[in-house]
């Protein structure tokens, strides 16, 4: 195993594109101040009213999410990312400047994280999926002028912006409704939520 990794890493020092083998080391060190910057801001959005109302504790929270965003990126974000890679922008027309793509979505990590801790620092809640959309259209409208863009996609996109809040929205609603009428309402629920909020506690 650790052969076949060497003899890897061999050939792409031999290959054509092995002046451009910073742009992937520079890639990988991006792609984690992305998550720090994710982290920051994107995650803490759906925590916040948990740590504010006192129903979660800032550890709690951390390990929770550490956790449930792990399990989400693993079972249920290589469909998104295959969005993100090659539904926005076609990559085939970067076939002959491979290296101007890999420098393009570098600079488009780079742009979102960037964003994403300015937000955080200004106390700005923001959506990492805006920031990393944007970024990855603005490469594509610089380098080849708009074309190859998947206008559809775009479209279905920022549809969804604006359908999320309000099916949030309605959801709570329902969520609320139902709790209040059968937890809230009725003495003997209270004693489940008490119980619940003393584990928690505890």
């Amino acid at each position: 195993m650790a052969g076949g990794f060497f003899e890897t890493l061999g050939s792409l020092q031999e290959s054509p594109f092995a002046d451009y083998m910073w742009v992937l080391i520079l890639g990988f060190i991006i792609a984690f101040f992305l998550a720090f910057s994710v982290g920051a801001n994107d995650v803490a959005n759906p925590f916040g009213t948990s740590v504010g109302s006192g129903a979660l504790t800032l550890l709690q929270v951390c390990i929770a999410a550490t956790f449930m965003e792990s399990l989400g990126a693993l079972t249920l974000g290589g469909a998104v990312s295959d969005t993100i890679r090659k539904k926005i922008v076609n990559p085939d027309l970067y076939n002959e400047t491979i290296p101007q793509f890999m420098i393009g979505q570098a600079c488009a990590m780079l742009g979102a994280a960037s964003w994403q801790i300015l937000a955080s620092v200004l106390k700005m809640p923001v959506s990492g999926t805006h920031s990393i959309v944007g970024a990855v259209l603005g490469f594509a409208l610089v380098s080849r002028k708009g074309q190859g863009i998947f206008w559809t996609t775009i479209f279905k996109i920022v549809l969804s912006w604006f359908i999320s809040p309000i099916l949030a929205g309605i959801s709570a609603v329902v969520l609320y409704v139902g709790l209040k009428f059968l937890i809230l309402s009725r003495g003997t629920g209270c004693s489940i939520l008490w119980r619940a909020g003393a584990f928690q506690a505890g």
